[in-house]
């Protein structure tokens, strides 16, 4: 994957029901982090990387310390976000 900008990021209906159900502070910081994404989805603040074992075709990029936002690349310029949560979401 290249860090071009990302033109279109479809959600899943469980990723915006755990979206609307963070404090509004992490609410406003993980749409900051989104425009970062939008904009270069490898920005190092964002920490991006590619997942392993059962999740190999998901990334991951970091809202904060503990929280994260599960991803899928469609194609260069094209996502789905999954899941917003901490690690245990991986489990």
């Amino acid at each position: 994957m290249s860090g071009k900008p990302i033109r279109k990021i479809h959600y899943t209906s469980d990723f915006e029901k755990l979206y609307r159900s963070l404090p509004v502070n992490l609410r406003k910081l993980t749409d900051k982090k989104d425009a970062l994404f939008r904009t270069n989805p490898f920005t190092s603040s964002l920490e991006t990387h590619k997942l392993t074992g059962e999740l190999k075709n998901y990334w991951s990029f970091s809202v904060n310390k503990k929280y994260r936002v599960l991803f899928r690349f469609i194609s260069d310029d094209e996502v789905i976000f999954y899941d917003i949560g901490n690690h245990d979401m991986y489990r």
